[in-house]
């Protein structure tokens, strides 16, 4: 194993996401043509924009519970539509307000799509596969399915996968070699174990609890040492399987009590050799030296 320094990926290759603002428990984003403000417990310090450019945002998300509680209502101060158009590199996909206070991506994971889309286009022989684990709404997989891999999304929810879809033709990518599959993630997994499938990607970003389509239960802290074994067992890592095959897997938590090194440590037990990155996510703002963390992570490159 090549061990590495902890690391801070910024997402700086936005253009049409910036903050704007951060601090006192909240965050100001531009999000296309509009704004938004929605609760971000780890923003501790002061905001530098005065409070009118806060409260003129075209939308406001209004938390009700604790830290690790989604829950909450938007105040929308002026009519916005149900979706519009936000690009990324080459990639087009649709940015809507949910009722989770989310916005249906997740702009620090450009870090990612990048990283993936390096892996890919460093492969030689067949077309690779990659594994997309919780894919919420599938950036991640058109990012690998644009770079020429064939790709399996897993989500437990249908409603996710739907977005999934609606962003797969908005990137004009229907004719993309996807799978789209509603499933609990560690089922999925061994069942294909089960089946003698390999990837040569997997992508993997738990939520701390969650519920799979038939009742299954997610817990973080329980599931995650399995589900990351199993994901070491799929991942197509035998040189003489495919010419020049060098796999890797990518593993994002939101969990704010859970260190990146238990992150780190937990990972690097399942994976023999290969090369480690672990550390923060974190994400710029403009006209203001702060990075704003938002999650930890883990990648292996064999």
């Amino acid at each position: 194993m090549t061990a590495r320094a902890p690391e801070i990926l910024v997402a700086d290759d936005w253009r049409d996401y910036r903050i704007l603002d951060s601090g006192n428990g909240g965050k100001l984003e531009q999000v296309g043509p509009y704004r938004f403000v929605r609760p971000e417990p780890q923003a501790l310090w002061a905001p530098a924009l005065p409070a009118r450019d806060w409260d003129s945002a075209d939308a406001i998300f209004t938390g009700v519970g604790g830290e690790d509680d989604d829950g909450g209502r938007w105040r929308f101060n002026r009519e916005l539509p149900q979706s519009w158009t936000l690009k990324w590199d080459d990639l087009s996909f649709l940015s809507r307000p949910t009722p989770f206070r989310h916005l249906a991506f997740f702009p620090e994971h450009s870090v990612h799509w990048r990283y993936a889309r390096e892996c890919l286009q460093a492969h030689r022989g067949a077309q690779p596969e990659v594994l997309n684990l919780f894919g919420y709404t599938g950036l991640a997989s058109l990012a690998c399915a644009k770079a020429g891999a064939k790709v399996t999304h897993v989500d437990a929810s249908k409603k996710a996968i739907g977005f999934a879809r609606d962003n797969q033709r908005e990137a004009g990518l229907e004719n993309a070699p996807i799978r789209w599959i509603a499933d609990d993630a560690l089922t999925f997994v061994k069942r294909e174990i089960r089946r003698g499938r390999r990837y040569d990607g997997v992508i993997l970003d738990p939520p701390k609890f969650g519920r799979g389509p038939d009742g299954e239960t997610w817990r973080l802290e329980e599931n995650l040492p399995e589900l990351l074994d199993a994901c070491q067992t799929l991942l197509r890592t035998d040189p003489n399987e495919r010419a020049s095959a060098k796999g890797f897997m990518i593993a994002t938590v939101y969990a704010v009590r859970l260190s990146y090194l238990a992150l780190a440590q937990t990972a690097q037990q399942m994976f023999s050799g290969g090369e480690w990155q672990t550390g923060e996510m974190a994400l710029p703002h403009e006209g203001r030296d702060l990075l704003l963390p938002t999650a930890i992570f883990a990648r292996w490159r064999g």
